[in-house]
């Protein structure tokens, strides 16, 4: 999803993906599947099938799905071919957005999310139109009911954190990618319970939106969302709080 946006963000994708709980495994499935594809099937060499694999485990997926996804990837078993693409927009007021799918028909993936930024004023863009906006961090979300900010600290610093942001009632630890598997390892065995952790796309800045603009950008992150290729939407998108 500083102060500002990112849990914000974050926590409207994570609602609107809570809604839709049956959708849920279909994508783990497919992020399982191409990770072990792309990076083989030992999740103990392969960090990306290692993370989808215990967001699996988190969300109670069967034991016997997460076999069948991994062995779908390495050819062991017969089974859809799956490709990752990226798309770039921009939403109502000039936000930006950034797409990632992952589909077995390109054709059908790119028209569909076409239609829904046409339908809602927004605007497909070319590649890179907008991913220069963001960059690519682990991003762990800590209660602060669950740890004191400078034992927090003490704990990240030591393992490799890029900095630690205030954000509501949470504590925001940014990472390098390279790092995020060190700094979570370490905040967990310490007994805290992070609420959001995985590697996400992180705004350089954000919009605020209000009124109408922030009404037809939420429809338009629930369209995206409720699309069965798509598995991450990104936004530099923050909406106006009322008082």
């Amino acid at each position: 999803m500083s102060g500002h946006s990112k849990w914000h963000s974050i926590k409207h994708k994570k609602a609107a993906v809570d809604q839709k709980r049956a959708r849920i495994f279909t994508r783990m499935i497919k992020e399982i599947t191409i990770s072990a594809r792309l990076g083989g099937g030992n999740p103990e060499s392969n960090t990306r099938l290692r993370h989808a694999i215990d967001e699996a485990r988190a969300a109670n997926m069967p034991g016997d799905n997460i076999k069948k996804a991994i062995m779908r990837g390495t050819g062991e078993l017969e089974g859809v071919s799956y490709e990752e693409h990226v798309y770039e927009g921009y939403g109502p007021g000039g936000v930006a957005l950034i797409v990632e799918a992952t589909t077995d028909n390109k054709n059908r993936t790119v028209s569909e999310i076409r239609h829904a930024f046409d339908k809602y004023q927004g605007r497909l863009g070319e590649k890179g139109c907008v991913s220069w906006m963001f960059s690519r961090k682990g991003l762990i979300l800590v209660p602060k009911s669950a740890v004191a900010e400078e034992k927090l600290m003490e704990i990240i610093i030591e393992a490799g954190a890029e900095d630690l942001r205030t954000e509501d009632d949470s504590f925001e630890v940014v990472t390098g990618p390279e790092d995020f598997d060190a700094v979570l390892n370490a905040v967990k065995a310490q007994g805290i319970q992070p609420e959001y952790a995985r590697i996400s796309m992180i705004p350089s800045n954000y919009i605020t939106l209000s009124g109408e603009d922030a009404r037809r950008m939420m429809t338009l992150l629930e369209k995206l969302e409720d699309l069965d290729d798509t598995q991450n939407v990104w936004t530099n998108c923050d909406f106006e709080t009322e008082e």
